[in-house]
């Protein structure tokens, strides 16, 4: 059974005993909220949604000492391979299939952090279960189509405001994508986006068929 961990802020691990292990925008260094050291992370996939310090964070660094593969942006693989480091460069709608299973790239509305580059979001295939992560987004309409076209286990979505979705507009996201389970992101790093997830996770479970987990940093969920 897959096992996702908060590692606080947007950062994620996802894996299960015996099988490839994948880490999601690994803001670890300067995350006031982060429960692993550098050192103690290990991966075998690191997926970067954009180039912003608190997203790509220290996906070079973890990439190169767990000899990790980094999965992205065409702009954020090539500056990637140009430190000599292990990438597969993607772009938004397009799918590719890894030993786990496979990872397509869907749109984000946010800035992309790198010159000529997007904003992307992730639908990943594991083993069976289907994972979206958000990553830094507005609400869009187009999530709608994100649910119908793949049977989301579990959606990971930002609710801290300022910079993404606020609880809200999460919400609605929520009643777009209509998955099995939702956790939220992106709340309580900082000041600037404070949020009550336990706002979110009642305002999710009466508008919406899906459970709604909260994960302290460093707690997991099996699903």
């Amino acid at each position: 059974m897959p096992e996702i961990t908060f590692l606080g802020h947007a950062a994620f691990i996802l894996g299960e005993t015996g099988r490839e292990t994948l880490l999601f925008d690994p803001f670890v260094t300067d995350n006031p909220l982060a429960p692993l050291s550098l050192e103690e992370i290990k991966t075998d996939y690191i997926l970067v949604s954009h180039g912003h310090s608190d997203h790509l964070g220290d996906a070079y660094r973890i990439a190169k000492n767990n000899n990790a593969m980094i999965i992205s942006t065409a702009e954020i693989a090539g500056q990637a391979q140009e430190k000599g480091l292990k990438a597969h460069a993607q772009h938004l709608g397009g799918r590719h299939h890894f030993p786990f299973g496979s990872v397509k790239l869907t749109l984000a509305f946010h800035g992309a952090g790198i010159p000529g580059g997007h904003a992307c979001g992730f639908v990943i295939e594991y083993y069976g279960k289907k994972v979206y992560f958000a990553g830094d987004t507005a609400l869009f309409g187009d999530m709608k189509l994100i649910g119908e076209l793949d049977t989301i286990d579990l959606a990971l979505l930002p609710i801290g405001d300022n910079f993404t979705m606020g609880i809200d507009d999460a919400v609605v996201a929520a009643t777009f994508l209509k998955a099995k389970a939702v956790i939220p992101y992106h709340y309580n790093t900082w000041p600037v986006i404070e949020a009550d997830p336990e706002e979110f996770k009642r305002k999710v479970e009466e508008k919406t068929a899906s459970s709604c987990v909260v994960l302290p940093p460093g707690e997991s969920y099996r699903f």
